[in-house]
């Protein structure tokens, strides 16, 4: 038994001593990935269940998370303040709050473009110097409806092989680095890694994806956002050794520069070769953005996984998550596909 496994083992703990939760209580959910494709399935998430916790990515190194993570060596809180922000409620004090830490300063001085979020984060990092404990403080300052972890305790760098990236040069392939870099891209990423290489999970995250009942991975940019919690070891051996069903969220079309031209099926064979050992149980797809059904449920089925097509876009025509459709069908997934927890 490898030392990686060991600690998984603790952290699962002994099954059977555990407290049975009474039947009828809630589905205990993890949702990971970041940025804008996070906080869809959070804001979606939060209104089916009371027991959520999101795992979010900390490798971006753009905007004002960028400069604090440059300035001060700490981790970027800008897809954790998102998240948070996600997780507050459709009533005035959530609604206030959710403003209030996603509000930007305009300005000519150093304040500029810095979120009000990301400084509270930051400063209760240095106040508490503990990344969990400051984060569930925030959480309970905005009420908000589920916890938000890091997916690691240490800032990662971002860095992709990328074909075509120099456009004078479109069939060589060259490392690129950072977030913000890989996500603009106008090449093709061929794969991904994290530096450090290997980095250690947050414990919490681990245990929070060992004890669920069910793990949602993705919308988001594929490759900056939901591919990254997959190089991290500890967390994909929790991916792979929980007993949660996994469904995996696909986008409503394409990233311009990061995923331009790939198909639904191709995001899937992309993901697979990053974690070949991961299984999945449900894709969820909009509908509309599957032009080939087939193909898809080939490309899931080699993954272990069912297709749900389900409307789950904004009525507007963006290529956005609307919450109440993207919950129902977040529901009715866990209605029909055998659910293991005692809330049946």
């Amino acid at each position: 038994m490898t030392g990686r496994n060991f600690r998984l083992r603790r952290l699962r703990g002994n099954d059977a001593a555990r407290p049975q939760r009474k039947r009828g209580a809630q589905p205990k959910v993890v949702a990971l990935g970041g940025g804008m494709g996070l906080s869809a399935s959070l804001t979606a998430l939060r209104r089916i269940t009371g027991d959520l916790t999101a795992v979010v990515t900390v490798a971006d190194d753009g905007g004002s998370s960028g400069r604090l993570r440059d300035e001060l060596g700490v981790l970027p809180p800008g897809d954790l303040r998102k998240a948070l922000a996600a997780l507050c409620g459709d009533d005035d004090w959530g609604q206030t709050w959710s403003r209030v830490i996603q509000h930007r300063f305009s300005s000519r001085g150093d304040l500029h473009d810095h979120a009000v979020g990301n400084l509270l984060i930051v400063a209760l990092w240095e106040q508490l110097g503990d990344h969990v404990q400051a984060l569930d403080l925030v959480g309970r300052l905005l009420g908000a409806h589920g916890r938000v972890l890091p997916m690691s305790a240490v800032p990662l760098e971002l860095q992709a092989l990328v074909r075509g990236h120099d456009p004078l040069r479109p069939d060589d392939v060259d490392t690129v680095r950072g977030q913000a870099t890989v996500a603009l891209t106008p090449g093709e990423v061929q794969s991904v890694h994290l530096v450090p290489q290997g980095p250690p999970a947050v414990p919490e995250a681990v245990a929070a994806v060992l004890d669920a009942d069910w793990v949602v991975l993705g919308p988001g940019s594929w490759f900056s956002s939901v591919i990254p919690h997959l190089l991290v070891p500890e967390l994909l051996d929790a991916l792979v050794e929980t007993k949660a069903r996994r469904v995996l969220s696909l986008n409503l079309a394409p990233q311009p520069g990061e995923t331009d031209g790939f198909s639904p099926q191709r995001h899937l064979e992309v993901l697979g070769r990053h974690a070949p050992k991961l299984a999945l149980d449900v894709v969820l797809a909009d509908e509309a953005a599957v032009p080939d059904r087939e193909s898809l449920a080939d490309a899931a089925k080699r993954l272990g996984a069912a297709v749900e097509l389900a409307p789950v876009a904004a009525p507007d025509g963006s290529p956005k998550h609307d919450p109440e459709l993207l919950a129902a069908a977040y529901d009715r997934i866990f209605r029909m596909h055998g659910r293991i927890g005692p809330w049946r």
